[in-house]
């Protein structure tokens, strides 16, 4: 599989909305953030304080056990949800407060998904699926960008075809092309290796880390596989809601083994930070 190619991103400069604020260099800040679900002694806290800032060009893996708040936080991060409390800022842009119209606009525009079950349209080309975020933001469609992002994830001669002629890696390779059209400020990955065997997933993440490496992609993935998040520069770990541990890019094994620390009994008793 050949890596993504190199483009130069002066080519086609980010508009301005894009830039964030001037000198943070953060592609995403969550500052005291919490998520409660119902009232009194049924509420669920799904996220119970985080604190988190994640640099523009980094590849963050996000892994728990089940019911840590994986899914919460990437919701909340991406504006799919809204916090009960604390802020979150993307590309410098305060989305906490934003109405409903402007939240869908951002994450048209400035957002890119990636999802385990691909999610692209089956009466629409490569290409056309490919265009829809553009489509979707209003803004004119670029069939030369589509070429491009198609290009890059190895997937240049089949704009025409539809997806039900494409394997699930080429699916999942169309959707990495779809969420990067729009040069976004981060990508958000929800297992998107969870619906692949274990060379393609390899693939996927290589094209992952490449749009990291070679185009100054952010990627934010929520996995459950520890090779996966072997992917990642930083490997976030959540228990009960807030963050447990972090570790810089490691082995599958040394996740492995604190993601068991995790599900252990002992460890949804306090957060070792």
């Amino acid at each position: 599989m050949a890596a993504l190619r190199r483009t130069q991103r002066t080519e086609h400069p980010a508009p301005p909305a894009h830039t964030g604020v001037a000198g943070t260099g953060l592609a995403v800040e969550l500052t005291g953030v919490r998520r409660q679900y119902g009232r009194g002694a049924g509420a669920v806290h799904a996220l119970r304080g985080i604190d988190l800032a994640l640099p523009h060009g980094s590849f963050t893996a996000v892994m728990g056990p089940s019911g840590s708040g994986k899914s919460t936080f990437l919701q909340c991060a991406a504006g799919l949800d809204r916090p009960t409390a604390g802020s979150v800022r993307l590309g410098g842009t305060e989305i906490t407060g934003m109405s409903e119209n402007r939240l869908t606009e951002l994450r048209r525009s400035r957002l890119g998904f990636v999802f385990q079950a691909f999610n692209l349209l089956p009466s629409l080309t490569v290409e056309q699926n490919v265009l829809l975020p553009m489509r979707l933001a209003g803004q004119r469609p670029d069939r030369s960008r589509a070429a491009e992002v198609l290009g890059q994830v190895g997937l240049g001669d089949k704009g025409a075809r539809r997806p039900s002629e494409l394997s699930g890696g080429q699916q999942q390779r169309v959707a990495l092309a779809r969420a990067l059209v729009t040069r976004p400020d981060v990508v958000f990955a929800d297992e998107p290796t969870g619906a692949l065997d274990t060379t393609t997933a390899a693939e996927v993440l290589a094209l992952l880390r490449s749009a990291v490496d070679r185009l100054g992609a952010t990627v934010v993935m929520v996995t459950h596989d520890p090779v996966a998040a072997a992917h990642a520069d930083r490997v976030l770990f959540l228990a009960d809601g807030a963050i447990a541990d972090t570790l810089p890019r490691t082995s599958p094994a040394r996740i492995a083994d604190r993601m068991r620390t995790l599900t252990a009994p002992a460890a949804h008793v306090g957060v070792a930070a």
